[in-house]
């Protein structure tokens, strides 16, 4: 019997473990499929590929998509100790201020940008301040080491008319700047090091991992605890005397919520299972960033295609510098492709490395890489539940440019791309198109690129929307609509994706639902 169960060790499950367990009066449970973390991959910023499609991962795989010629894509997510964000490339960017005042527009009362700006300021630890908080949990801090052409692609949004910004964590971050990281003296610093690690040193927190999440208990409609299976294939339960918050990300969540009987009544039942609450919104309203690589190969044998050389190893290993401290996206740019737009529908991400597959595809020489993000699209997906076994993953359809605005938007960003690539500054760096190629000159072109190569840049989110309407699955206050003691705190109660990365949000998603879980601030 514990006080809470936090179903998922990741961005958010992290913080709840840590911010719960300050009581020493509560007994916190926080149940985790995967394992350990500890592994150099996770360690070493630049070696995140390498934790892909290994037990680290849960492999996710979509439907096939119909606007990118029928493709399955690989969606890779955090299957450990601090989930994502032990596997991500360790970008902390908050978003515009427009994306949460438009999630309090939406119906989520005190969720704009005045209510959560203090809470990016309470997480992060940047020595320089500025923009950033000095003391929180989570190290924010510059690249040790950048590649050189990183500072070209920077000179080169300057070119092209672009603003430098101090941060690109501004309010308003349109405008290019390097990338603020994850990161504590050229380690990766995931929520798992900031929230949980300290937090395990309490005796009132009890971390289980290697356990598969089935279901919520219930008594009638009240959360009572939840049931899993163990390491050993056995049936447990772990109860809750308080609630139970679902963790479980984007992906994990709704699917919980599903098998405990809580979603579209058709479908549950279709399955053998007894409804608890109807809620036919969870699972939809998936939003996910697509991004396309536009590479091009480099003259100057200076990319990080030697990254896994000995001599970089080596200094990795003594002085924590080198390419291996590199998160691989070293800056960015926001930009606005139309003069219409008040805030930035791309983000431009500079890697000095050819990028393709998801890393996954030995580069044959050196070069460079701009990827082109949708940041947000108009475009929404679904994911159901296909099975009752909890090993089963469901059904992911990720509706990837099923509205036309966003391939025109794509089209538009590789525009933005390319004429970085042409500035001055990046002269010394620009060989041949590597993708597209030379061959790709027209608008339709491009389009028929972007159908053939986009990919996810790993931001599931919405499936469990947070509003004050009937057809939300949470209410501002992240309790399931329907039932009693269960919360969802991850990034699918997003609303809308924000112009930004995923990880820094959910973190403060989970720092807002502490405070509304133990009734005031901190």
């Amino acid at each position: 019997m514990y006080d809470y169960v936090i179903v998922g060790a990741g961005s958010a499950g992290c913080v709840l473990a840590g911010r719960l367990s300050e009581d020493p009066a509560c007994e916190v449970a926080l149940l985790e499929a995967g394992g350990s973390d500890r592994t150099n991959g996770v360690r070493i910023p630049a070696a995140f590929t390498s934790l892909f499609k290994t037990e680290r991962d849960w492999n996710f795989t979509t439907t096939p998509q119909s606007e990118l010629h029928d493709r399955e894509m690989y969606w890779p997510r955090g299957k450990m100790l601090g989930g994502s964000s032990s596997m991500n490339a360790q970008m902390w960017i908050r978003g515009h201020r427009d994306d949460y005042d438009a999630w309090a527009e939406q119906g989520a009362e005190g969720w704009a940008w005045s209510d959560l700006e203090p809470l990016f300021r309470r997480v992060e630890r940047r020595s320089q301040g500025g923009v950033f908080g000095t003391d929180g949990p989570l190290w924010i801090e510059d690249l040790r080491d950048p590649n050189p052409t990183t500072a070209a692609f920077l000179e080169g949004c300057a070119e092209i008319g672009l603003e430098r910004l101090p941060s690109l964590n501004e309010a308003d971050n349109t405008g290019f700047a390097p990338m603020a990281v994850t990161q504590h003296r050229g380690r990766r610093w995931s929520a798992a090091d900031g929230y949980l690690r300290p937090a395990r040193k309490r005796k009132n927190l009890t971390v289980l991992t290697d356990v598969l999440v089935d279901r919520v208990l219930w008594d009638g409609q009240r959360a009572m605890g939840v049931e899993y299976v163990d390491g050993d294939g056995e049936r447990q339960q772990a109860r809750a005397d308080r609630e139970v918050i679902l963790s479980g990300g984007s992906l994990g969540s709704p699917v919980v919520l599903a098998r405990s009987g809580v979603g579209p009544v058709d479908d549950l039942r279709a399955l053998g299972i007894e409804p608890v609450a109807e809620s036919p919104s969870v699972g939809a309203n998936l939003q996910d960033h697509l991004v396309l690589a536009v590479i091009r190969e480099c003259p100057e044998p200076v990319s990080m295609i030697t990254a896994e050389s000995p001599r970089s190893l080596v200094r990795y290993l003594l002085f924590r510098k080198g390419m291996l401290s590199s998160n691989v996206g070293e800056a960015a740019a926001f930009v606005r492709t139309l003069p219409s737009l008040t805030a930035p529908d791309i983000e431009l991400i500079f890697a000095p490395v050819p990028y393709q597959d998801h890393g996954q595809v030995e580069p044959t020489g050196h070069g460079t890489t701009i990827g082109v993000v949708l940041l947000q699209p108009e475009s929404r997906g679904w994911l159901r539940l296909v099975s009752t076994d909890p090993a089963e993953p469901p059904a992911i359809d990720a509706g990837y440019l099923t509205k036309p605005a966003d391939l025109e938007a794509l089209v538009r960003g590789v525009r933005a791309a390319q004429r970085i690539y042409e500035s001055d500054a990046m002269a010394p760096y620009r060989g041949d198109p590597v993708e597209p190629d030379a061959e790709v000159v027209t608008d339709e072109d491009v389009a028929d690129f972007a159908r053939e190569q986009a990919e996810t840049l790993y931001h599931p989110s919405g499936t469990c929307r947070m509003g004050s309407d009937d057809d939300a699955v949470v209410d501002p206050e992240l309790r399931v609509r329907g039932v009693d003691r269960l919360r969802v705190v991850d990034a699918s109660v997003m609303p809308s994706l924000n112009r930004g990365h995923t990880h820094a949000p959910t973190v403060v998603i989970a720092e807002r639902a502490a405070e509304l879980i133990t009734g005031g601030s901190r």
